[in-house]
C-alpha cells in the first residue's frame, strides 16, 4: 500500500495549510516568528490546533533575525512566516544575515493565488528571481500534494553543506485546497565524515610544524565537538582563536585561547598568524571581516601551510587553496581527533602560553576614558556580575567593540551576533534568544542607531514577558559611519548625526523596565533594578562621541594621530 493509499484509509485529506504544519511538526518544529498576513490565513488557523510557539512580531525583518537566532543557537532551522510582497522584502534583512553567517533557517512566504500569477497582482513577486542571491534554495509550491516533499526538502537544504535560509511560497489558494497526500517524514542530516589517511596527514603537518595556530569558525558546531576541540588543543598545546563574532566556541580563560580574529584584532595575534607556518581553519570560511581584508592568509596561495575543514566541499579551495582539505562538518571532524595525540610534548608549548598572556591584556578593558561615561569600567563590573551562560546579542556598530573585545565567553551558545555586520540584529535576536533559554541572562548591546532599525520588536519582548535586558550605547550618531568619515573627509560632517527619543522612558511607554546612566557609578545600580523588575528592560549609557574607540577619540581620528 503506498503512502496516499495509506493516508487515504486513514482519513488524512487535509488542506495545504494543514500539510505544511503536519510537515513542520514531522520537522520537530517547536516555534515560529511571524508577522500575519492575509495571503496564509490557512496555515495560521492549522497553528492554532498544536503546541508549536507562534511569536508575532512587529516587523518582518525582525522576525528573520529571531529565526536566524534560534537557527544559530540551535543548529536546527529557525523558522519565518511572512505575507507576500513588502513583507518578503522586509525579510529580506534576515535572510541576507542568514545566507553569509550560515545559519541554517526556513522563510516561508504566502503568495499570491496561482490563477493571478505573472500579472503583478496585488504585492506578486517572483520569489525565485528576487531571492536566489541570499538563500540557497528558493521555490514555490504549486501542487499542495507536493507540501510535503518540498518542506522535508527544505530542512535538508537548509542544514546540510555550509548550512543557511531556504525560501518556500505558497500561493494562496494551495493553502485552502484539500488533498490526500503522504504523511510527512523528518529529514535526515547529511554528514561528511574525514578519512583516516586524512587525519594522519594533520597528523605529519602537525609534528613538523614550529609555529602552528587554529583558527575556528562557522557553524555546525556543538556542545560536544567545542569540547573535544578543546581537548585536542590541549593535547597538543596548540593555540586556538575564534574567528569574527565567532567567539563562543572557545572558552576565553582556557590557557590555550589566543583571542579572536575580525575586525579590531590583536596585532600580536594578527602577527603570530601571519608567522605560523601551519594553520589550522575549522569550521569557517575565513571570509574578509575575519582575515583582516584577506591579508591574514593571503588568497589564493596562503604563505602558511593551511589546513582547511569545511563541511561544503564548494568552500574548500574557493578563496584558499589548502594543502590539506577535509571535507567534513565540525561536529564529525572534531569526534575524529579523539585519538590523535602527539608523540612527544609540542615544541611551540611556551609560545601558546604567550600568546594566551597577550589575550589577557589585550581584553583587559581601559579604566578611563573621555566623558562622564567610561564603558571600560562597565565591561569590567559585567564580567564580574554575569553569569557564564549569559547570552550576549548585538547588532553592528563601533559600540559592538566592548563586547568582542572585552567579554570573555566562557561557554557554547552564549553568542548571537551577525558576521555579515548588519545593524538592527542584536534586539530581536535576545528575544529569540529569551524565548529559546528562559532561564538564562539575555544581554542586548545596541547603539541608538542600531536599536531603531528594530527597536518595535521590544514590544514582542513586553508581549511574551521575556526579560531581556538591552544596553542602548548612545552617542548620538552613527558611529562607525562617522569615524570612517572623520578619517577620511575629516571636519567634513554630513549624514552622520542622531535625534533620540528618551529610550527609558520608551521602555517605560511599552510596559518594560527603563534606567539612563549618564555617569559610570550608576551603571552598576541601574543593571541591579533592571534585572529584579523581571519585565524586559533598557538601559540608555549616554555616551561622549568622543570615545568613539577604547583606543583613539573621535578627535585622535580626525587629526590622524
Amino acid at each position: 500500500m503506498t503512502n496516499i493509499e495509506t493516508s487515504t484509509a486513514q482519513g488524512a485529506a487535509r488542506t495545504g495549510g494543514q500539510l505544511i504544519v503536519d510537515a513542520l511538526v514531522a520537522n520537530g518544529v517547536r516555534r515560529i516568528a511571524c508577522v500575519p498576513g492575509e495571503s496564509y490565513l490557512a496555515v495560521l488557523d492549522a497553528l492554532h490546533d498544536t503546541d508549536i510557539d507562534v511569536l508575532v512580531c512587529r516587523q518582518e525583518g525582525g522576525a528573520a533575525m529571531m529565526a536566524d537566532c534560534w537557527g544559530r543557537l540551535t543548529g536546527e532551522p529557525g523558522i519565518c512566516m511572512v505575507t507576500r510582497g513588502p513583507g518578503a522584502t522586509n525579510a529580506s534583512a534576515g535572510l541576507h544575515i542568514a545566507r553569509q553567517d550560515s545559519i541554517p533557517m526556513i522563510l516561508f512566504i504566502g503568495q499570491v493565488q496561482r490563477e493571478a500569477r505573472e500579472r503583478e497582482a496585488f504585492q506578486e513577486i517572483e520569489y525565485r528571481r528576487a531571492f536566489t542571491e541570499v538563500a540557497k534554495w528558493v521555490a514555490e509550491i504549486d501542487d499542495p500534494r507536493r507540501i510535503p516533499e518540498f518542506v522535508t526538502r527544505a530542512f535538508a537544504i537548509a542544514t546540510s553543506g555550509r548550512p543557511g535560509p531556504v525560501v518556500l511560497a505558497l500561493p494562496e489558494d494551495i493553502l485552502t485546497e484539500t488533498v490526500e497526500a503522504p504523511a510527512a517524514k523528518p529529514y535526515m542530516p547529511v554528514e561528511a565524515h574525514p578519512g583516516p589517511a586524512q587525519i594522519a596527514k594533520l597528523k605529519t603537518l602537525l609534528e613538523k610544524a614550529e609555529r602552528p595556530v587554529v583558527i575556528l569558525g562557522g557553524t555546525r558546531w556543538n556542545e560536544e565537538s567545542v569540547a573535544g576541540i578543546a581537548a585536542f588543543a590541549e593535547r597538543w598545546a596548540l593555540p586556538v582563536s575564534c574567528s569574527f563574532r565567532r567567539q563562543m566556541l572557545f572558552d576565553h580563560l582556557h590557557p590555550n585561547y589566543a583571542g579572536d580574529s575580525g575586525i579590531g584584532i590583536n596585532p600580536a595575534l594578527a602577527r603570530e598568524i601571519r608567522e605560523a607556518d601551519l594553520v589550522l581553519l575549522f569550521g569557517g570560511r575565513y571570509s574578509e571581516m575575519p582575515s583582516s581584508g584577506y591579508t591574514l592568509l593571503d588568497s589564493p596561495y596562503p604563505k602558511q601551510t593551511l589546513v582547511h575543514v569545511h563541511a561544503d566541499p564548494s568552500e574548500l579551495g574557493r578563496v584558499y587553496r589548502p594543502d590539506l582539505a577535509i571535507c567534513a562538518s565540525a561536529s564529525d571532524f572534531a569526534a575524529s581527533l579523539a585519538d590523535l595525540a602527539p608523540a612527544a610534548p609540542p615544541r611551540w608549548a611556551e609560545r601558546t602560553k604567550a600568546m594566551h598572556a597577550a589575550y589577557l591584556a589585550w581584553s583587559t578593558p581601559p579604566a578611563t576614558g573621555p566623558g562622564d561615561v567610561q564603558m571600560g569600567p562597565i565591561m569590567a563590573w559585567l564580567e564580574e556580575n554575569v553569569p557564564e551562560d549569559a547570552i550576549f546579542t548585538n547588532g553592528a556598530g563601533n559600540y559592538a567593540t566592548w563586547v568582542h573585545r572585552f567579554h570573555r565567553f566562557r561557554r557554547f551558545a552564549t553568542q548571537a551576533a551577525p558576521t555579515s555586520g548588519s545593524m538592527g540584529y542584536g534586539l530581536p535576536a535576545a528575544v529569540a534568544a529569551k524565548q529559546l533559554f528562559p532561564e538564562r541572562e539575555v544581554i542586548c548591546f545596541a547603539g541608538d542607531g542600531c536599536f531603531l532599525m528594530h527597536g518595535q520588536e521590544f514590544a514582542t519582548a513586553v508581549r511574551y514577558g521575556l526579560p531581556i535586558i538591552t544596553v542602548v550605547v548612545n552617542n548620538g550618531i552613527y558611529g562607525t559611519i562617522r569615524m570612517h568619515q572623520e578619517r577620511d573627509y575629516p571636519g567634513r560632517v554630513s549624514a552622520t548625526d542622531l535625534t533620540n527619543p528618551d529610550f527609558a522612558a520608551l521602555a517605560v511607554s511599552y510596559g518594560g523596565h527603563g534606567e539612563t546612566v549618564s555617569k559610570t557609578e550608576e551603571f552598576a545600580p541601574a543593571f541591579l533594578r533592571a534585572r529584579a523588575s523581571g519585565k524586559p528592560a533598557i538601559i540608555e549609557v549616554k555616551l561622549d562621541p568622543e570615545a568613539i574607540t577604547p583606543a583613539r577619540t573621535l578627535s585622535q581620528i580626525r587629526d590622524g594621530k
